[in-house]
């Protein structure tokens, strides 16, 4: 197939462990083109290569999800005001990355209020985190009185699907044939 890259978007999420005991989940986003690029109001062309937007957003979380610092860094944006965005987040501490996340994310944060690159970051962080605790929750799951958190876990995606053989195999009793009507 003959084509030529035009753009180029990166996006690197990372969760580490931190000395204190919270976890902090980093989302960062650059922006490239391969060919020279003229931004609005910009004088000269951006070179290739060059990033049009670097952003970085840290969470600071707990155990369970819940966020106790939140700050970006913008080491390259199209204009000169985009940096003023990174004073934004303070909503966001205090706030569980759970159920309703993207839908608070977007109240607080959306259209003028903040970035849309942060914003857009702040939803897969979120899973990022929960899979960098998934260890722990995993661990958990099997053991006798957590029998609300595997009920949860049933029909919450594809492979946990009650008729399916994961299910089936981890929990027996919670499987449903496939022919079965609830």
């Amino acid at each position: 197939m003959d084509r030529e890259e035009l753009h180029h978007r990166q996006i690197d999420l990372r969760f580490y462990r931190l000395a204190s005991g919270l976890y902090e989940v980093v989302g960062r986003l650059v922006d490239t083109k391969r060919q020279p690029f003229r931004r609005q109001l910009a004088e000269a062309d951006t070179p290739p290569g060059t990033p049009i937007h670097d952003i970085a957003v840290h969470l600071v979380v707990d155990d369970e999800m819940q966020v106790h610092d939140a700050f970006a860094s913008m080491d390259a944006t199209p204009f000169s005001i985009c940096p003023g965005a990174t004073a934004t987040l303070a909503p966001l501490k205090g706030l569980s990355m759970r159920k309703g996340w993207n839908r608070q994310v977007r109240e607080l944060l959306g259209g003028a209020a903040s970035c849309t690159h942060i914003v857009e970051l702040l939803g897969p962080m979120a899973t990022t985190a929960f899979q960098g605790l998934a260890p722990a929750r995993l661990a958990q799951i099997n053991l006798p009185g957590s029998e609300a958190q595997r009920q949860a876990k049933v029909d919450s995606c594809y492979a946990y699907a009650a008729e399916r053989e994961v299910v089936a195999r981890l929990w027996p009793h919670l499987h449903r044939s496939p022919d079965r009507p609830d």
